[in-house]
């Protein structure tokens, strides 16, 4: 499978370098381009057009307006806002600009692989502690429904979902999903708070309530 094209921008040296080496880590991404300052953003959409771009929302200007006007010059790249702001305010202007994922930056590694890889694929991804708040609030009506279904389950959680529904176990899935059973708990754990279930069996029967969502494209 081809590797994900990414571009980074940051202002904090130490962070762009802990993204290049957090992402060379995990495979599966090139890194095409690397930025430090929001003039850098246009440029890079327009000549490196990368598929997935990791912008810092805190770079002194008003960056929703760079996110926007990058993505009228590259249509096809997915942007991760990635920020230490906690409110849900940023995160409602940077997916109104255009943004496809915001990712806090106290978040865990993971959940930024995660989030590229989702944006990367046709999603929208949101930090779990505030989505439901997030679309509330998103004033384009048409992305709220969008976002809506697509931030209720994950990519691999709607995989989860067609294999709890078709009858596999929980290693019968952690094989055909190439994780660890650790992981695979994590993601059963979370389901189970989604679906309002107490144990595996109510959240299979959840899970064939739900008709495994589609996923967004």
């Amino acid at each position: 499978m081809p590797s994900i094209r990414i571009a980074l921008v940051d202002d904090h040296p130490l962070m762009l370098s802990g993204l290049q080496d957090l992402l060379s880590r995990s495979g599966g991404f090139e890194i095409v381009a690397t930025g430090r300052s929001p003039r850098d953003i246009p440029h890079i959409c327009r000549v490196h057009k990368p598929e997935v771009i990791v912008v810092d929302l805190f770079m002194g200007c008003d960056i929703c307006a760079v996110i926007a006007a990058a993505i009228r010059i590259a249509p096809r790249t997915k942007v991760v806002a990635f920020t230490a702001a906690m409110g849900v305010e940023p995160a409602i202007l940077a997916l109104d600009a255009g943004a496809t994922g915001y990712v806090l930056k106290g978040g865990t590694s993971a959940e930024l692989v995660q989030a590229i890889r989702s944006v990367h694929a046709g999603g929208i991804y949101v930090t779990h502690s505030f989505t439901s708040e997030v679309i509330a609030r998103l004033r384009d009506a048409p992305f709220r429904t969008k976002a809506a279904k697509a931030l209720m389950f994950d990519l691999r959680e709607l995989r989860i979902i067609h294999l709890l529904t078709i009858g596999k176990t929980d290693e019968q899935i952690a094989v055909a999903l190439r994780i660890d059973r650790t992981i695979l708990d994590d993601h059963m754990s979370t389901l189970r708070q989604k679906f309002e279930a107490r144990n595996r069996r109510e959240a299979v029967i959840e899970a064939g309530k739900s008709a495994c969502p589609p996923t967004i494209h």
